[in-house]
């Protein structure tokens, strides 16, 4: 088969012929149609990225869709034919999605929604999931509370909207000027955070109780602002990138609550695999039910032009998520 293979880290990409893998128990054999392109997936290839202990020479590509082309003895939740998707690999020295095949361990997958194509469905599972481990598993959000969004219009973010407001919580989130009509089309409440303070916000939407829930997928100072946005007392905190230094104080002041969310740990453990399957079956759900849209950056590259598609998110000039079509 054909793969895009990184060699050393902050080189190109190489196009190169490698044997397709074998399978071990439990796993599908998946011949993928399209690899979205994340951030993170970027940072592996520059050497920026320690936390996701790539092993070279590596196959990048955390995400995946595809159809299942065979399974391993014993394996009964898929069939040959079945059009799968999930975050896979790219990481921990596990085959990556820029590839023809992959073998996949079968607890990372999920039928692909009706309603998407390859495409929009490689470009959801590590947001998706981001998103719900976020506010689902650490924030148990639920109908009533307010929520807030920081970096609406970003992959996690506006994935993270939908998934608030399908369990019934009003949602607001933050973003520029140019940015508030994405916002608004996801149905929360736009919030410019260049021309609006934590404070003015927070009095204006909550009467100065902060929000129930302040999902950070933006990390830095925004992570600051979140912990002066939480309610008080039963406030909770989450981010996607909480890696820095900061002052609980704020936090602490207002009787609020924090949780890291680093979705990579059952990739690089194989711990609680299954929960990532069960996740994207969330997404299928939601997706089928009309309740989840992705917004995708529509320019098409394919598995000769990997290094393009890397090179346009590591600039921050995606419009939406980029995938590579590596079918054909």
């Amino acid at each position: 088969m054909q793969a895009a293979v990184l060699e050393r880290f902050g080189a190109p990409l190489a196009l190169a012929d490698v044997e397709i893998p074998a399978l071990r128990p439990g796993q599908a054999l998946v011949r993928i149609a399209a690899s979205g392109v994340n951030p993170l997936d970027t940072k592996i290839q520059a050497g920026n990225a320690a936390h996701a202990q790539a092993r070279l020479p590596a196959i990048l590509g955390i995400d995946l869709a595809g159809t299942v082309e065979a399974v391993a003895p014993g394996e009964t939740r898929f069939q040959p034919g079945d059009e799968v998707y999930g975050m896979t690999g790219g990481v921990g020295g596990v085959q990556g999605s820029l590839a023809q095949f992959a073998a996949v361990d079968a607890d990372l997958l999920a039928i692909k929604p009706r309603g998407l194509d390859m495409r929009q469905a490689a470009a959801l599972p590590l947001i998706f999931i981001t998103a719900w481990e976020g506010l689902v598993d650490r924030a148990r959000v639920h109908a009533g509370q307010k929520v807030l969004v920081h970096g609406g219009a970003g992959g996690v973010g506006h994935i993270a909207i939908q998934i608030a407001r399908a369990f019934g919580a009003e949602v607001y989130a933050t973003g520029s000027a140019e940015q508030k009509g994405i916002i608004e089309s996801l149905g929360a409440v736009a919030i410019d955070y260049r021309s609006e303070s934590v404070d003015d916000y927070v009095a204006r939407h909550t009467g100065g109780e902060g929000f129930d829930i302040v999902y950070d997928t933006v990390g830095g100072p925004t992570l600051d602002a979140s912990f002066a946005a939480a309610r008080r007392y039963h406030g909770h905190v989450v981010s996607c990138l909480g890696w820095g230094a900061h002052k609980l104080a704020p936090l602490s002041f207002r009787a609020a609550t924090y949780s890291g969310v680093f979705t990579l740990l059952p990739l690089l453990s194989g711990r609680e695999r299954a929960h990532h399957g069960q996740i994207m079956q969330e997404a299928t759900r939601l997706a089928d039910a009309g309740a989840l849209r992705v917004l995708m950056d529509e320019r098409r590259f394919n598995l000769h032009q990997a290094n393009e598609a890397q090179a346009i998110v590591a600039a921050g000039q995606a419009r939406g998520k980029l995938v590579v079509d590596v079918a054909g």
